[in-house]
């Protein structure tokens, strides 16, 4: 989205910058640029399948434990 202010002659730097907020508020920039601010990445598809084998290895190890009848230790 391209937003294009230009200053009219005689006017005023506060009423320049007054008239670029308001435009940059109807425009949605604004809010598009707040979503994306803190937009976390997808993980790769390798560290999909590390994370899941992590998990089972995870559950397998506590059902373990849980069969020996040991408390839960972290």
């Amino acid at each position: 989205m391209a937003l294009e202010i230009k200053k009219d002659n005689r006017e005023t730097g506060q009423n320049l910058l007054r008239r670029f907020s308001k435009a940059i508020k109807q425009s949605g920039i604004l809010i598009q640029a707040r979503k994306n601010q803190f937009k976390k990445r997808e993980k790769s598809e390798q560290m999909k399948r590390k994370s899941a084998l992590r998990r089972e290895e995870k559950r397998r190890e506590f059902e373990k434990i849980k069969k020996l009848g040991k408390p839960n230790n972290k």
